[in-house]
Protein backbone atom coordinates (compact mmCIF):
# COMPACT_ATOMS: atom_id res chain seq x y z
CA UNK A 1 0.00 0.00 0.00
CA UNK A 2 2.80 2.41 0.88
CA UNK A 3 4.31 1.95 -2.61
CA UNK A 4 1.00 3.09 -4.11
CA UNK A 5 1.12 6.21 -1.94
CA UNK A 6 4.51 7.17 -3.48
CA UNK A 7 5.72 8.60 -0.18
CA UNK A 8 8.76 10.85 -0.34
CA UNK A 9 10.51 12.56 2.53
CA UNK A 10 11.46 16.24 2.40
CA UNK A 11 11.71 17.29 6.03
CA UNK A 12 11.71 20.84 7.30
CA UNK A 13 15.05 21.06 9.09
CA UNK A 14 14.80 20.70 12.86
CA UNK A 15 15.27 24.05 14.60
CA UNK A 16 13.90 26.09 11.67
CA UNK A 17 10.52 27.65 10.88
CA UNK A 18 7.71 25.21 11.71
CA UNK A 19 10.14 22.92 13.54
CA UNK A 20 12.04 25.55 15.46
CA UNK A 21 10.27 24.30 18.60
CA UNK A 22 9.95 20.52 18.68
CA UNK A 23 7.08 19.19 20.78
CA UNK A 24 6.82 15.39 21.08
CA UNK A 25 3.53 13.73 20.20
CA UNK A 26 1.94 10.32 20.38
CA UNK A 27 -0.65 10.68 17.60
CA UNK A 28 -4.23 9.73 18.43
CA UNK A 29 -5.94 11.37 15.45
CA UNK A 30 -5.40 12.04 11.77
CA UNK A 31 -6.69 15.41 10.54
CA UNK A 32 -7.51 15.83 6.85
CA UNK A 33 -7.21 19.29 5.23
CA UNK A 34 -7.40 20.81 1.77
CA UNK A 35 -4.91 23.54 0.87
CA UNK A 36 -7.34 25.91 -0.89
CA UNK A 37 -4.22 27.02 -2.76
CA UNK A 38 -4.89 26.70 -6.48
CA UNK A 39 -1.35 27.46 -7.66
CA UNK A 40 0.86 24.98 -5.77
CA UNK A 41 1.24 21.21 -5.70
CA UNK A 42 2.92 19.07 -3.06
CA UNK A 43 6.49 19.97 -4.05
CA UNK A 44 5.79 23.71 -3.95
CA UNK A 45 4.14 23.36 -0.54
CA UNK A 46 7.16 21.42 0.71
CA UNK A 47 9.49 24.18 -0.48
CA UNK A 48 7.29 26.86 1.15
CA UNK A 49 7.37 25.01 4.48
CA UNK A 50 11.16 24.61 4.30
CA UNK A 51 11.63 28.30 3.47
CA UNK A 52 9.32 29.59 6.22
CA UNK A 53 6.93 31.12 3.68
CA UNK A 54 3.79 29.89 5.45
CA UNK A 55 3.45 32.17 8.44
CA UNK A 56 0.55 32.00 10.83
CA UNK A 57 -1.56 35.12 11.27
CA UNK A 58 -0.98 36.90 14.56
CA UNK A 59 -4.09 36.55 16.69
CA UNK A 60 -4.83 36.44 20.38
CA UNK A 61 -5.28 32.68 20.17
CA UNK A 62 -2.75 32.17 17.39
CA UNK A 63 -0.18 29.66 16.51
CA UNK A 64 2.49 28.92 19.13
CA UNK A 65 5.49 29.31 16.80
CA UNK A 66 4.39 31.76 14.10
CA UNK A 67 4.66 29.26 11.23
CA UNK A 68 2.29 26.68 9.83
CA UNK A 69 3.49 23.11 9.51
CA UNK A 70 1.83 19.75 8.95
CA UNK A 71 3.08 16.23 8.43
CA UNK A 72 2.16 15.37 4.81
CA UNK A 73 1.14 17.15 1.59
CA UNK A 74 -0.47 15.08 -1.16
CA UNK A 75 -1.25 15.69 -4.81
CA UNK A 76 -2.15 13.38 -7.69
CA UNK A 77 1.38 11.99 -8.02
CA UNK A 78 3.12 12.08 -4.66
CA UNK A 79 2.79 12.28 -0.88
CA UNK A 80 5.56 14.30 0.77
CA UNK A 81 6.40 14.06 4.48
CA UNK A 82 7.60 17.31 6.09
CA UNK A 83 8.05 16.32 9.74
CA UNK A 84 8.03 13.16 11.88
CA UNK A 85 4.63 11.90 12.99
CA UNK A 86 6.01 11.91 16.54
CA UNK A 87 6.09 15.75 16.59
CA UNK A 88 3.22 18.19 16.97
CA UNK A 89 2.35 20.32 13.98
CA UNK A 90 0.60 23.67 13.66
CA UNK A 91 -2.29 22.92 11.30
CA UNK A 92 -5.59 22.63 13.15
CA UNK A 93 -6.67 24.61 16.19
CA UNK A 94 -4.17 27.07 17.70
CA UNK A 95 -2.54 24.84 20.32
CA UNK A 96 -5.57 22.68 21.03
CA UNK A 97 -5.86 18.90 20.79
CA UNK A 98 -5.95 19.02 16.98
CA UNK A 99 -2.35 20.21 16.94
CA UNK A 100 -1.23 18.37 20.06
CA UNK A 101 -2.63 14.95 19.13
CA UNK A 102 -3.08 14.66 15.37
CA UNK A 103 -1.14 13.95 12.23
CA UNK A 104 -1.95 16.67 9.66
CA UNK A 105 -2.48 15.79 5.99
CA UNK A 106 -3.02 18.52 3.37
CA UNK A 107 -4.58 17.64 0.00
CA UNK A 108 -3.52 19.89 -2.89
CA UNK A 109 -6.02 21.65 -5.12
CA UNK A 110 -3.78 23.27 -7.72
CA UNK A 111 -4.97 23.66 -11.30
CA UNK A 112 -4.23 20.55 -13.32
CA UNK A 113 -4.18 18.34 -10.23
CA UNK A 114 -6.59 15.41 -10.33
CA UNK A 115 -8.73 15.77 -7.18
CA UNK A 116 -9.99 12.19 -7.34
CA UNK A 117 -6.44 10.75 -7.57
CA UNK A 118 -5.32 13.05 -4.73
CA UNK A 119 -8.22 11.91 -2.55
CA UNK A 120 -7.48 8.23 -3.24
CA UNK A 121 -3.77 8.70 -2.43
CA UNK A 122 -4.84 10.46 0.79
CA UNK A 123 -7.17 7.60 1.73
CA UNK A 124 -4.34 5.10 1.20
CA UNK A 125 -1.84 7.08 3.28
CA UNK A 126 -4.45 7.55 6.00
CA UNK A 127 -5.02 3.78 6.16
CA UNK A 128 -1.25 3.16 6.42
CA UNK A 129 -0.93 5.75 9.23
CA UNK A 130 -3.92 4.26 11.06
CA UNK A 131 -2.30 0.84 10.99
CA UNK A 132 1.15 2.08 12.01
CA UNK A 133 -0.12 4.26 14.87
CA UNK A 134 -3.12 2.17 15.96
CA UNK A 135 -5.54 5.00 15.24
CA UNK A 136 -9.19 3.94 14.86
CA UNK A 137 -11.30 5.11 11.93
CA UNK A 138 -13.47 7.29 14.21
CA UNK A 139 -10.30 9.31 14.95
CA UNK A 140 -9.82 10.23 11.30
CA UNK A 141 -11.37 13.69 11.26
CA UNK A 142 -11.72 16.71 8.99
CA UNK A 143 -10.14 20.01 10.01
CA UNK A 144 -13.76 21.02 10.71
CA UNK A 145 -13.66 18.75 13.79
CA UNK A 146 -11.33 21.08 15.72
CA UNK A 147 -12.94 24.40 16.77
CA UNK A 148 -10.62 27.40 16.62
CA UNK A 149 -10.85 29.80 19.54
CA UNK A 150 -11.34 33.40 18.54
CA UNK A 151 -12.54 32.57 15.01
CA UNK A 152 -16.01 32.93 13.57
CA UNK A 153 -17.17 30.45 12.56
CA UNK A 154 -15.17 28.35 14.99
CA UNK A 155 -15.27 25.23 12.77
CA UNK A 156 -13.55 25.67 9.42
CA UNK A 157 -15.16 24.33 6.24
CA UNK A 158 -12.18 22.09 5.54
CA UNK A 159 -11.56 20.02 3.55
CA UNK A 160 -14.25 22.00 1.73
CA UNK A 161 -14.71 19.56 -1.15
CA UNK A 162 -15.45 16.72 1.30
CA UNK A 163 -17.97 18.75 3.31
CA UNK A 164 -21.72 19.06 2.68
CA UNK A 165 -22.96 22.59 3.30
CA UNK A 166 -19.80 23.36 5.29
CA UNK A 167 -20.16 20.33 7.58
CA UNK A 168 -19.23 16.63 7.48
CA UNK A 169 -21.94 14.63 5.71
CA UNK A 170 -22.23 12.06 2.95
CA UNK A 171 -19.05 13.18 1.12
CA UNK A 172 -17.01 12.82 4.32
CA UNK A 173 -18.56 9.42 5.04
CA UNK A 174 -17.65 8.40 1.47
CA UNK A 175 -14.04 9.38 2.09
CA UNK A 176 -13.98 7.38 5.35
CA UNK A 177 -15.40 4.43 3.40
CA UNK A 178 -12.39 4.57 1.05
CA UNK A 179 -10.00 4.76 4.04
CA UNK A 180 -11.73 1.75 5.61
CA UNK A 181 -11.53 -0.17 2.33
CA UNK A 182 -7.75 0.36 2.07
CA UNK A 183 -7.25 -0.42 5.76
CA UNK A 184 -9.07 -3.76 5.36
CA UNK A 185 -7.00 -4.59 2.24
CA UNK A 186 -3.81 -4.35 4.34
CA UNK A 187 -5.16 -7.01 6.70
CA UNK A 188 -5.72 -9.51 3.91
Amino acid sequence: MLRQVNLQTDMVRRGTYGRRVVRPMIPRYITIHSTQNYTAGARQHSLALKNGALRSPKTRYGNRIGFLIWHFTIDQGVAIQHMPTTEQGEHADFGGPGNRLSIGIEMCENRGNNRSATTERTAKLTAVLMKKNRIPLQNVVPHYHWPRRGKSPANKNCPHFLMDGGRPGSKWRGFLGRVSYYYRRMDG
